[in-house]
């Protein structure tokens, strides 16, 4: 499971692009407790979303032409040039070429070989997130991808991700756990995601390969249905994660997929 240890190559950061951030940041209050403080004009009005004074998650507003309504999942890297140079040898793509943030580090956007969307950051002043997995944080993560081998190559070659085939997802299908190099075998504590064929998960296929962020809750039956009451939908009903709990996938009112995840007592 996720933790703020942040070592390289593991998720750092996540944040919404949404059209409506006021309407999100009401319904991500309503479902996680979330508050939302929007930035200056010099950060373009991003804003941190924030759970007990902690940040869990960024966000901004983005136009509809600028693209869907979506959550990003960034990773730690010690050089984001480094990080650029290696996803356009593996087949990748730089959306965003890397740039300082002020002084608070560097970030980029890249593409994997089966068009995934993801950033990197590269810590200066800002480590990353406050609170990861526990209640109301990002606790885990899946990559959604029509080639699992490709994309597997891939993130070993820009991160050293080291990849290891697991028990049964919650749909049957194959699991392979993500982990930092030198973790060593395959655990879903010491493992911060997973690699799921995307033809094998209806509720992902029909909209395309992905990164998608979980959640964790206390209460997934409860979680599901504030977030219906909310206005999200639900993609997926509750379902087991071997090892690790109870989740759920869910768009919030815009569209943005996310799932939810109440952890097992030994998950982490």
């Amino acid at each position: 499971m996720l933790t703020n240890r942040f070592v390289a190559g593991t998720p750092i950061w996540v944040d919404l692009g949404t059209p409506d951030i006021d309407g999100a940041s009401a319904f991500y209050r309503s479902l996680f407790g979330w508050e939302f403080t929007a930035g200056g004009a010099e950060v373009g009005g991003y804003g941190m979303f924030t759970k007990d004074g902690r940040t869990v998650a960024g966000g901004m507003a983005v136009p509809p032409e600028q693209g869907p309504s979506a959550w990003t999942l960034y990773f730690r890297t010690p050089d984001a040039e480094g990080a650029a140079t290696a996803v356009r040898a593996g087949g990748g793509s730089v959306a965003l070429d890397p740039m300082d943030v002020m002084d608070l580090g560097r970030m980029a956007l890249f593409t994997d070989p089966t068009g995934t969307g993801f950033g990197v950051w590269q810590p200066g002043g800002m480590k990353g997130l406050d609170a990861v997995g526990e209640e109301g944080a990002l606790c885990w993560t899946e990559l959604y991808t029509p080639d699992p081998v490709a994309d597997l190559s891939f993130y070993d070659m820009v991160f050293g991700t080291e990849a290891h085939t697991d028990a049964a997802g919650a749909t049957g299908a194959t699991y392979t756990l993500l982990q930092p190099a030198g973790t060593g075998t395959a655990s879903p504590a010491d493992a911060f995601g997973a690699v799921v064929p995307l033809a094998d998960d209806p509720a992902e296929a029909a909209d395309g390969p992905s990164w998608t962020p979980y959640f964790a809750v206390g209460d997934l039956d409860a979680a599901v249905a504030e977030a219906e009451r909310a206005g999200g939908k639900i993609r997926r009903g509750p379902a087991d994660l071997p090892g690790l709990g109870r989740s759920a996938k869910l768009t919030d009112p815009y569209g943005a997929r996310f799932a939810v995840l109440a952890p097992a007592r030994d998950a982490g």
